[in-house]
């Protein structure tokens, strides 16, 4: 079992990465004193449920905890408000109380649910993330909880750290495979914001990430969290140096929307964006082997790496437009300066960016 730790002075706490890890749960919850007496809230989804609610919740109850559990429809649509609030119903029927926990059993879309659920329940209880998604190595690391709205994706959120992160690679043998490279989107980002040597070793290593070798799965979503919690350690509420980590979802996120939350996953729509931040790039002055190396090492993870051409620009355009990050006339976008390094760019002109989405229609 690896372990990172994630370094935010009395709110810091463990990620733990390996194989079987859920099997120890109940005793890794007693190390960081979750209540016995109060209630846990376990929020899932109907696609997890099936393979990994049951035996979570016996080996918890094994253990002394009380615990209800909390089904939503598995997809991005459950991240809404509508949905938040029948968990909060759930929440309330079942009693929890401040010294209760939500656990969020999932991927993205749960963790974020449910740790805004535990964000806003009572004003702040405490939760724990258990990613059972290659792309939660990403969202479940570092406070981001949110549901979108119609017009914006997380939109409406909070910073509310866990108390740990307990990641059992045994729980991603069940992803399709187009989940587990929409995952691996993310991990390709930490690389490409941080870290050029990982970057290397992931194009090197592409079949046995995609295969799920566990020794290759294990290193590098060590890796990616790694470079996560280094750059939340240093800026928790994305005062600066954070918003390195949203390269790619300028775009990406316009896309999810225009495509109503169901045409292009979130990895493959933050894919695309990052190959328009690197064509970006090249009208800043940046060196086009950023841009090749970039679709190249994507597509050979099978990603997409151009729009539909159904989707609209103005559409796209928009929904940029109530993206967190538009100001009137330029947008901020994380553009690549090299493999490895970025720039926060607070200026990049509206005129550029509808540029490059027009040109990401028309990519091979």
């Amino acid at each position: 079992m690896k372990e990172l730790t994630v370094d935010l002075g009395e709110r810091s706490y463990p990620i733990y990465i390996g194989e079987g890890i859920l099997d120890q749960i109940g005793g890794l919850f007693d190390k960081h004193g979750i209540s016995k007496i109060s209630p846990i809230l376990l929020v899932t989804d109907s696609h997890v449920a099936e393979h990994h609610l049951a035996p979570v919740m016996g080996k918890l109850q094994e253990s002394g905890y009380s615990v209800v559990s909390h089904i939503v429809a598995a997809g991005e649509k459950s991240k809404s408000l509508g949905v938040l609030e029948d968990i909060v119903t759930t929440a309330l029927q079942a009693g929890l109380d401040r010294k209760s926990t939500v656990v969020a059993l999932g991927g993205g879309v749960v963790g974020d649910l449910a740790g805004f659920v535990a964000a806003s329940y009572m004003r702040g209880i405490r939760f724990v993330q258990i990613p059972t998604t290659i792309l939660a190595h990403d969202s479940s690391v570092g406070g981001k909880v949110a549901v979108n709205h119609p017009l914006a994706k997380n939109i409406i959120g909070a910073f509310h750290q866990p108390e740990m992160v307990l990641y059992d690679t045994a729980t991603l043998q069940s992803l399709p495979e187009r989940i587990v490279r929409e995952g691996l989107s993310e991990m390709i980002k930490h690389g490409l914001i941080w870290d050029a040597e990982f970057t290397q070793w992931m194009e090197d290593n592409a079949e046995k990430l995609i295969a799920l070798d566990q020794e290759a799965l294990q290193y590098g979503l060590y890796q990616g969290c790694k470079v996560k919690s280094i750059v939340v350690s240093q800026d928790e509420k994305e005062n600066d140096l954070r918003a390195i980590l949203n390269l790619g979802h300028t775009i990406g996120h316009a896309l999810e929307a225009v495509a109503n939350y169901n045409e292009l996953h979130h990895g493959e729509a933050i894919s695309i964006g990052m190959v328009g931040s690197a064509k970006l790039a090249m009208k800043l002055g940046y060196p086009e082997p950023i841009y090749t190396t970039t679709k190249r090492i994507l597509q050979k993870f099978g990603l997409p790496t151009r729009i539909p051409a159904h989707l609209d620009t103005d559409a796209i355009m928009s929904a940029m437009m109530h993206d967190k990050k538009f100001k009137e006339g330029t947008m901020v976008f994380i553009i690549p300066t090299a493999i490895g390094k970025v720039e926060i760019n607070k200026n990049v002109s509206t005129a550029w960016v509808r540029d490059v989405v027009e040109q990401l229609k028309q990519e091979a």
